[in-house]
């Protein structure tokens, strides 16, 4: 039996694949929990149309996330921060402090979409990757200077 899916099914398929199964497990599962809709002429020209949309939503989608990544491409995000005499930070900085930084500059981002492997525990230069909507990457440069205390 042919049949679209309308959900990720774990082991079957992703939205919008067009596959067969067994009549009995599209019949008893699949269709009644909605997971699926039997694939008919009409509902084949629907799901076609869906994905055209689709392609175009993805297509505006990637062009956005491109033009926030050239803003955020354009910031240097500039700590000052006290340290100890290894360059080691008291200490670190975080995805809320880049957060910060980047809301300050105009660019609204949220805090879950920045990714860095450790935190930044130590002076210098360190690369910060944003994942932004439609699988776009932006890196941003984080400097992390020492505070320079008064005597």
């Amino acid at each position: 039996m042919e049949i679209i899916l309308k959900e990720n099914v774990d082991g079957l398929g992703i939205i919008g694949e067009q596959l067969s199964v067994k009549p009995g497990y599209a019949r008893n599962f699949l269709v009644p929990k909605g997971l699926a809709i039997v694939a008919d002429k009409a509902s084949v020209k629907e799901l076609e149309h869906q994905k055209r949309q689709l392609g175009r939503k993805l297509e505006k989608a990637t062009k956005d996330a491109e033009a926030i990544k050239a803003r955020i491409e354009k910031v240097a995000c500039e700590f000052i921060q006290r340290a100890g005499e290894e360059g080691k930070l008291f200490g670190s900085v975080t995805s809320m402090d880049i957060e910060a930084k980047l809301t300050a500059a105009g660019i609204e981002i949220d805090r879950k979409k920045i990714h860095f492997d450790d935190a930044i525990k130590t002076l210098g230069e360190h690369q910060v990757s944003i994942k932004l909507d439609a699988g776009v990457v932006a890196l941003i440069k984080v400097i992390v200077k020492p505070l320079e205390e008064q005597a």
